[in-house]
């Protein structure tokens, strides 16, 4: 293993010991705490997602999507106005904005920023919600259940593709935004996600054993798509990280693609199933 390497599984090593404890006693107290953490991520994901977008064209300042995204945010903690009519009214705004623009497009000014405001705060913006608002209290288990599989399939993914990757399967699993990604690692990142909801289930029966095992293999199944998601933004604007803001994981985006990108489905399993 390259001294490159070996600096950067120990700085994910040290981020790990330390975030997780952090992240877990979010969890479980939620309230403003769990709402002004996550709400904090927001703002640097939507500060990564201008990054991003300004190098394919001239986006709204950063300033006003950063102020947006507050107001998303609180929208969904606080429960100020219905999220369609903020959006409503968001849309309507960058519209009229944009006729005094000046510089580059305005299909690819509004379309760079667009991504970027909706994915980031409607995501989060589920999370929020899952965890606050869940029915029966299901929230905290249904967050914990998130994260523990989310964590359970990257790592499984991680040493399955790194051990395994290529060596049964030799096509890739989506060589054109990630050439690294293995249908080993996925497979192992599947089996990772479903034995994290299996002993979830079984030991803390907090949650229907089957609500969690499926919420284990949509966690399993999704978990690539999110993480191809971000790579096909970073792709197209010539990056390989969001940012450097965690060190070893690089930005938010990079680190909290995959919670990202599956809060809404779980959503939808604690409202509606």
């Amino acid at each position: 293993m390259s001294k490159l390497l070996t600096i950067n599984l120990l700085q994910r090593v040290v981020v790990a010991v330390a975030g997780i404890p952090f992240l877990l006693w979010l969890i479980n107290v939620g309230g403003v705490w769990f709402s002004g953490f996550f709400s904090l991520l927001a703002l640097l994901a939507v500060y990564e997602f201008h990054h991003l977008a300004a190098h394919k064209a001239s986006p709204p300042p950063l300033w006003l999507a950063v102020l947006i995204t507050l107001l998303f945010q609180l929208d969904f903690a606080f429960h100020l106005v219905e999220v369609w009519e903020l959006l409503l009214a968001v849309v309507l705004f960058l519209f009229v904005l944009e006729l005094f623009s000046k510089e580059g497009s305005p299909l690819l000014n509004l379309g760079s920023v667009f991504p970027g405001l909706l994915y980031v705060n409607l995501t989060f913006g589920a999370l929020l919600r899952l965890r606050l608002d869940a029915p029966e209290g299901s929230g905290v288990a249904m967050v914990y259940l998130l994260f523990l599989c989310v964590w359970a399939a990257d790592i499984f993914a991680y040493f399955g593709g790194s051990t395994l990757g290529g060596k049964f399967i030799h096509r890739k699993l989506f060589e054109r935004l990630s050439p690294h990604k293995t249908w080993e690692g996925f497979l192992f990142g599947l089996a990772g996600s479903v034995s994290a909801a299996l002993i979830y289930g079984n030991f803390f029966p907090s949650l229907p054993l089957n609500t969690a095992l499926m919420t284990g293999l949509l966690i399993g199944f999704a978990s690539p798509a999110g993480d191809l998601v971000e790579s096909m933004f970073k792709r197209d604007a010539g990056v390989k990280d969001s940012s450097g803001l965690i060190p070893g994981h690089g930005g938010v985006l990079d680190r909290f693609d995959t919670i990202m990108f599956v809060s809404p489905f779980l959503y939808f399993i604690a409202f509606y199933l």
